[in-house]
Order: structure tokens, then C-alpha cells, then sequence
């Protein structure tokens, strides 16, 4: 596991004993293979799982006439949740750089959105800037600790990655668009069809246990998009924020907002790469490498980590 933390190289150690005697072939090296695949997603999201449950658990059970407005609870509740993932060694101090930049670049956009009337938090609370609450930045980096946490707990290589300088541009320029679309010309249809242009040859590689899955990026992009609009639909009915058209009842969230959350997914990457530069495959670096990565995989299948 690259860059792992000191308890997620206890618990991969631990995984590695009771995997020792898993079986390599047939349906049941499948099921283990899938299981160790939905576990460390899980682990990847458990920042914005974690938010997601305070922010389902204030819809149900906060009072109404509590001293302490909503809002600031939850606020208070995400930064325990930042200090808890460091305390516990859940997140490294160069993730932690990572997921701030996240937050500032997403609280922005929040200030922007929400003047324009795209969406509207409870006017309530003190920790706040405008009328955006500061929890709100938090689930911008809710998306950027997955990133980062995914990228090295599945090894994640990437074959034919287009040239950064190129993806920075790009990125730029989605990001723009999520503030000039509101007086200009929306240029999404056109942003999209550069995110095809060059990610398209890209295949990411990553390893689950003894297997590793090649997929095209593109794909990756939309799955996790549909995760985070999912997500959003919770979020929404929690009543964390809402749309214009949910002020008056809750309805699920437009699905035009899956091209904005693939577009966002395409910064979140880009973000993520300028930290974590993407790595190509060992298997395509040459025969010593390739030799190297069967090592590397034979000894994750039959020993745990030192």
C-alpha cells in the first residue's frame, strides 16, 4: 500500500494473516476479491461517510430549540471529524494539505453559488461566511480525501495519462465555467468533450488483493460521479442545502447535475495528480519492472507487512 499510515499498515497486516490461505482461483478467490475491493472503499470514503451520517443524524434527531444552531453543529462535528482522521492516524499530514486545498477551492465556488441563488443553506448559525456555512467546505473535502485515499490504498497506476500541463488547462477551465455559465455562453458540452479527447487512452490499474483491475479512466470518472449524485440526493433531504425547485417539498436532485459532478471529478483528479503524480503500471516500465510488481504481488498474497 503506498504511503500508508502506521494503523492502516497494522490493519494490512492484519488483512494479509487472515487472507494468507485465501484461494487464488475459482469463485471463491472472486468473492474475496470483491470483498477486499468494497472494504477499501469503504475505507476510502469514511471521511464523507462519517459527514453524511452527522448531517442525516441532525435532520432526524437535532432539536429545533437547541442553544446551538444546526449549522454550527455541524460544523464542530466536521472538524472533529478532520481532527479524529489525523489523531487516529486515519490521514497523513501531506493528504491533510491536499484536503484543504479541496475545502478553500470549494467553499469558493459555495460563496459564488449560493449568491447567485444556484442553491441555499438555513439562514441560521454564526460559522459562516455570507450565506454559506463553513461545514459546507467540508464536504469538498470530503471528495478530496477519497481521492487522495483511493490513489494509494488501490496502487493505482495509470497507463497513456495525458500531460499534466494539459489536464491543468483543462481543469481551469471547468472551473471557470461553473462561475461564468451565469452571464456567458455554457461551455460544459465543449469541457466535456476535452475531458473525452484526453482521457480517453487512459487505463487506470489497480489492485484489489492478487488481482488488479484495469479500467478505462473515463468510467472510474462516472462512477464515482454517480456515487457523489447519490450522496447529493441524501445530503439534500437531510436538509443540509437545497435546491430552488426542493424549497417547497424535497425532490430528487436534477440529473443534469451528473455532468457538474463528472466535471468536478475531473478538477479533483487533476488536484490530486500535482500531489500524487500519476505513476505508470509497473508492468509497462519493462521486464525489471514487471518482475518486480509479480514480487511485490506474490508477497501481498502470502505474508503481512513488516
Amino acid at each position: 500500500m503506498q504511503r500508508a499510515t502506521s494503523l492502516e499498515r497494522r490493519v494490512d497486516a492484519l488483512a494479509h494473516r487472515v487472507l494468507l490461505g485465501a484461494p487464488a482461483n475459482g469463485i471463491r478467490a472472486g468473492l474475496v476479491e470483491f470483498t477486499v475491493f468494497v472494504l477499501k472503499q469503504a475505507w476510502a470514503c469514511i471521511f464523507g461517510a462519517a459527514l453524511l451520517v452527522v448531517i442525516v443524524a441532525a435532520q432526524l434527531w437535532y432539536p429545533d430549540d437547541a442553544a446551538l444552531a444546526r449549522n454550527d453543529a455541524l460544523t464542530i462535528a466536521a472538524v472533529l471529524i478532520q481532527i479524529g482522521m489525523l489523531v487516529f492516524r486515519l490521514e497523513s499530514g501531506r493528504e491533510l494539505w491536499v484536503i484543504v486545498l479541496f475545502h478553500l477551492t470549494g467553499t469558493v465556488m459555495e460563496l459564488f453559488k449560493t449568491d447567485v441563488g444556484s442553491w441555499a443553506y438555513a439562514a441560521d448559525g454564526i460559522l459562516r461566511i455570507g450565506g454559506v456555512p463553513l461545514f459546507s467546505g467540508f464536504m469538498y473535502a470530503a471528495v478530496g480525501s477519497y481521492m487522495v485515499r483511493v490513489y494509494r490504498m488501490f496502487d493505482l497506476g495509470f497507463a497513456r495519462y495525458p500531460r499534466r500541463c494539459l489536464t491543468a488547462i483543462l481543469a481551469a477551465g471547468i472551473y471557470l465555467n461553473f462561475f461564468t455559465h451565469h452571464w456567458w455562453w455554457d461551455a460544459r458540452w465543449l469541457l466535456l468533450a476535452g475531458v473525452v479527447v484526453l482521457w480517453m487512452p487512459t487505463v487506470m490499474h489497480a489492485r484489489v488483493w492478487r488481482r488488479i483491475i484495469r479500467l478505462p479512466l473515463l468510467l472510474a470518472f462516472a462512477g464515482v460521479a454517480v456515487f457523489i449524485y447519490l450522496a447529493e440526493n441524501i445530503g439534500t433531504w437531510a436538509g443540509a442545502w437545497a435546491y430552488p425547485d426542493q424549497i417547497e417539498a424535497w425532490q430528487p436532485v436534477s440529473l443534469s447535475k451528473l455532468s457538474s459532478w463528472f466535471l468536478l471529478m475531473v478538477i479533483s483528479v487533476v488536484l490530486v495528480a500535482w500531489v500524487y503524480p500519476p505513476q505508470v503500471p509497473a508492468a509497462l516500465r519493462g521486464p525489471s519492472a514487471e518482475n518486480a510488481e509479480g514480487a511485490d504481488a506474490a508477497r501481498a498474497a502470502s505474508a503481512p507487512l513488516d
